[in-house]
């Protein structure tokens, strides 16, 4: 079928189930709540309480049919310069295992493999040293991976390390990281692939300082001659490539801080859950494919629905920075104006996301969830079995998931408007039968893929990201003007320069 019937096919679909409810979907169809759930491992996905049904499925499916969504899914995995921008591949399921095919996909792995030697060669060194702490330092897809995964992972560590993140160029940050700890016995790790960030390079002068020298002092970068000049023993220098992103390279050496809290067999074990949700993005059909069903779903919500937002709210604190890092791997990967051959997409591409954890975010943002006058979307994450003994805790945290993704879906009528929920506000029901590293590793990349198709969907670039490139410019030229060494900026800019040197 034609793209362009295929988009009108999509339309009319909308306008059906403008005024749908999804609590009418759920009753006139028994087997609606199998129908619409997926499972790869250990992540059980439930599309049920999304305003769609079979037949939006179906035209759904036909969209991803006529984009080739599988041959790109593929030719990802494979190493072709799906970064057409900048002319490269975006190899990080490279780091994960072999699937990839030919050469370039390959050589990609037999580099991941062999970082991923040194870098378990340095983790066993640091285990037999004195040090008892380690701060790294980075920021973007340096710090969110990281210190997302090693929060989430608390559990599974045996506390050898104390791990500390460092990421803001606000001094406050890394005065507070360093309070308490002793320089004799830290140890730190700049993790920055150009080694010429602003932020990762003045706290790592800061923290290099008052360690008294580079003897305790390790990088994660694609240049290794600056990270030497900045003090680094060449030894400690651990790799990054222009074929990983960096908001996809928690998988590679970027990771040497997951390594020190879970140890190198959990860092295994987070590779090796991530792998399985690779081969299954790459091996299932259309109809049965995770995170397609979750791309398709989000473009559906995105623009058929127009829904601006997208809520990620996990139901379990150890997962706490997942919306942040959802935030950077979504909004700068999908948030672009322009498609990959210069055309404008011609339908609104990212939405911005946000969210917090349950039950705390209950006590916050919920009441614009269930009584606003935005929908929002919403991606709810549950962990079946928790890895404490406190039941009772646990069943009051599940029986809150239940009932908060039930409520915004049914909604409930009240004579009172005050009292009234207006319902059928969707969401995707997302449970880890535990959180562990093998289950985390497919939820990320489950989120991953789905990203990646949604770039195939709106045909645009998903590994760029030029957009922070200005700002980062202006800074620069702006630093001599706050110092007082010239005039820069435009004319409000000028002024509040003024300002903050007559008050500073």
């Amino acid at each position: 079928m034609a793209g362009e019937a295929l988009v009108r096919q999509f339309l009319d679909h909308a306008e059906r189930l403008a005024g749908a409810r999804i609590s009418d979907l759920v009753a006139a169809d028994p087997a609606r709540a199998g129908a619409m759930a997926l499972r790869v491992g250990p992540v059980y996905a439930s599309f049920a309480r999304q305003r769609i049904d079979a037949a939006t499925l179906a035209t759904l499916g036909e969209l991803a049919g006529h984009v080739r969504l599988s041959v790109a899914l593929r030719a990802l995995v494979d190493g072709a310069e799906v970064n057409v921008s900048e002319g490269r591949p975006a190899l990080h399921t490279a780091l994960r295992s072999d699937i990839g095919r030919g050469p370039v996909a390959g050589a990609a792995h037999a580099q991941a493999v062999a970082a991923r030697e040194r870098m378990a060669a340095l983790v066993a060194s640091l285990r037999e040293s004195d040090v008892t702490d380690v701060i790294s330092i980075g920021i973007g897809g340096s710090d969110l991976g990281p210190r997302l995964v090693v929060d989430a992972l608390k559990d599974f560590g045996d506390g050898r390390f104390r791990l500390h993140f460092v990421s803001n160029v606000d001094g406050s940050e890394v005065q507070h990281a360093l309070r308490g700890l002793d320089p004799a016995r830290t140890a730190a790790i700049l993790v920055s692939k150009s080694f010429g960030t602003q932020e990762t390079l003045l706290n790592g002068a800061l923290v290099r300082d008052w360690l008294g020298g580079g003897e305790r002092l390790y990088a994660v970068t694609a240049n290794g001659s600056a990270a030497e000049a900045f003090g680094v023993a060449p030894g400690r220098v651990l790799p990054m490539w222009d074929w990983v992103g960096g908001r996809y390279s928690l998988w590679s050496a970027v990771g040497f801080a997951i390594a020190l809290a879970v140890g190198m067999d959990g860092f295994g074990s987070l590779l090796a859950g991530a792998a399985e949700m690779d081969a299954h993005a790459v091996e299932a059909p259309l109809e049965a494919n995770l995170p397609i069903r979750h791309a398709l779903v989000a473009v559906w919500n995105r623009n058929a629905l127009g829904l601006p937002t997208q809520a990620v709210l996990p139901y379990d604190q150890r997962l706490a920075r997942l919306p942040g890092y959802l935030q950077q791997l979504v909004m700068e990967s999908l948030g672009k104006s322009v498609r990959s051959d210069g055309r404008a997409p011609g339908v609104a591409t990212a939405p911005a996301v946000w969210g917090g954890a349950g039950t705390g975010a209950q006590h916050s943002f919920f009441q614009a969830l269930h009584q606003g006058t935005d929908v929002v979307p919403a991606d709810f994450i549950g962990v079946v079995r928790p890895a404490h003994d406190h039941r009772g805790n646990h069943e009051a945290l599940l029986a809150n998931l239940l009932a908060q993704a039930e409520a915004l879906a049914n909604g409930h009528a009240a004579e009172d408007p005050q009292k009234a929920y207006p319902g059928n506000r969707p969401s995707t029901l997302l449970l880890l039968d535990e959180l562990s590293p093998h289950s985390l590793g497919a939820l990320l990349a489950m989120y991953e893929h789905s990203v990646y198709a949604q770039s195939v969907l709106w045909g645009i670039n998903a590994f760029d990201q030029w957009g922070v490139e200005l700002g980062k410019r202006i800074a620069g030229e702006l630093l001599p003007a706050l110092r007082g060494e010239n005039e820069a900026g435009d004319p409000v800019t000028r002024a509040l320069i003024d300002e903050i040197r007559a008050r500073g």
